[in-house]
């Protein structure tokens, strides 16, 4: 499964000489990879955007100075959450006029 962003926080951590992330994603998403045919593509694609979202913070803490990360990081937050609107189950209509 490819996801852009997914592609270029990968690109990004190589530059950063973050290895070890590299690997971390990488093994995340062969293992989320797993998962679509059961899940389907959209919720695995909001699992991955989720865990990149977690290394996106981190090396936002990492390298504060590195305006990419800030970049890539609020990229990856609104199209996450706008995923993520998707699958919230809506609010009964029950609880809708109790006021």
């Amino acid at each position: 499964m490819k996801v852009q962003e997914i592609e270029e926080l990968r690109a990004l951590c190589e530059e950063l000489n973050e290895t070890t992330l590299v690997e971390r994603i990488d093994s995340f998403v062969r293992l989320n990879e797993g998962l679509e045919s059961k899940k389907g593509s959209e919720f695995i694609e909001v699992s991955l955007l989720g865990f990149a979202e977690g290394i996106l913070v981190s090396l936002r803490r990492k390298h504060p100075e590195n305006k990419k990360v800030s970049e890539l990081l609020e990229r990856v937050s609104e199209r996450r959450a706008e995923l993520d609107a998707r699958f919230r189950k809506p609010k009964p209509p029950i609880f809708e006029n109790l006021e």
